[in-house]
């Protein structure tokens, strides 16, 4: 019994860690589908971190806390998106560029709001949701239906992304332009809106698991928040082959490598803490690795379309 119940609570652990990676790793997905290469994932989920936290402290609403992380995370994917699109940029470099600046934009708003301390500004927690007899099941109750408003979310968005990516117009639309942007201008298909339209979901999916770090996991901000995850979920992505479930699944796996390290870390051992950290990152290698050749992407992803220039 008690194995059992270290199983559960590692499961939902892992649930809860893979939450933001799952969120950013689905809206980049819905992005790379279009042809949209947006390796700004970390500028998407810092700032969307940055201003959820923002309006949960100024308000105390974790609605407008999420309103604030999806403004946050549009506005770098529209940044992207405009520079990409539009001006037909080299959208790898951008995508780094917005890194770099989101890292020092969030760093200098939060230093101006707080200025220099050595008590970190916090905030309350999302709590968790118990869902009327769905929670009473035994251990998968407790493991799914226990869970915090973003894991419900994210479960739904999965579900909706999947139906919309196989089974309505726009999801035709969607591969299309990303596999072949000339054919489908021809079809009658506006590549540029379908373009804007997956980088605006992408930062709305992005800056929510920026907000997931904020107000349910942590309930401060600090500088590079982050900390990487935005890279993760790019990995998720490519693990993931851009589907719904398939970008789940992934998250899941890396998000079981940081819930083991956490474990692992209070286990009391005298092995160095850094080295439990880098567990994740070493799990994340290891499965880039063993995927090389069959990301599968689509045949347009990163080139920019000039319809004025076809063929």
């Amino acid at each position: 019994m008690e194995l059992l119940l270290l199983l559960v609570t590692f499961l939902a652990a892992s649930i809860r860690m893979a939450i933001p990676l799952a969120l950013a790793g689905l809206g980049e997905s819905i992005s790379e589908k279009s042809g949209l290469l947006n390796i700004g994932v970390e500028a998407i989920m810092l700032c969307g971190a940055f201003f959820s936290f923002m309006a949960v402290f100024a308000t105390g609403s974790f609605f407008l806390g999420m309103v604030g992380g999806v403004f946050g995370g549009v506005s770098m994917s529209m940044i992207h998106a405009l520079l990409s699109i539009r001006f037909k940029a080299n959208q790898t470099i951008v995508g780094l560029a917005l890194n770099f600046l989101a890292l020092g934009l969030t760093s200098f708003l939060f230093l101006m709001s707080f200025g220099q301390t050595t008590t970190l500004p916090s905030t309350a927690v999302m709590a968790a949701i118990r869902l009327p007899l769905l929670s009473a099941i035994p251990v998968v109750g407790e493991l799914l239906f226990t869970q915090n408003l973003f894991v419900y979310l994210t479960i739904a968005c999965m579900v909706i992304t999947h139906f919309v990516f196989f089974k309505t117009d726009f999801g035709v639309a969607l591969h299309a332009v990303g596999e072949h942007p000339i054919a489908a201008d021809t079809a009658g298909i506006s590549v540029t809106t379908v373009r804007y339209v997956a980088a605006l979901l992408n930062g709305m999916l992005g800056g929510l698991g920026g907000a997931y770090l904020t107000i349910v996991k942590l309930g401060f901000f600090q500088e590079n928040l982050t900390a990487g995850k935005g890279y993760i979920a790019l990995v998720t992505v490519i693990l993931g082959k851009r589907t719904p479930f398939g970008v789940l699944g992934a998250a899941l796996i890396i998000g079981g490598a940081e819930a083991l390290q956490i474990r692992l870390q209070t286990a009391g051992t005298n092995i160095p803490s850094q080295l439990f950290a880098m567990f994740p990152y070493l799990m994340t290698i290891l499965a880039l690795l063993l995927t090389i050749g069959s990301s599968g992407d689509p045949a347009a992803l990163g080139t920019p379309y000039d319809r004025n220039r076809r063929g």
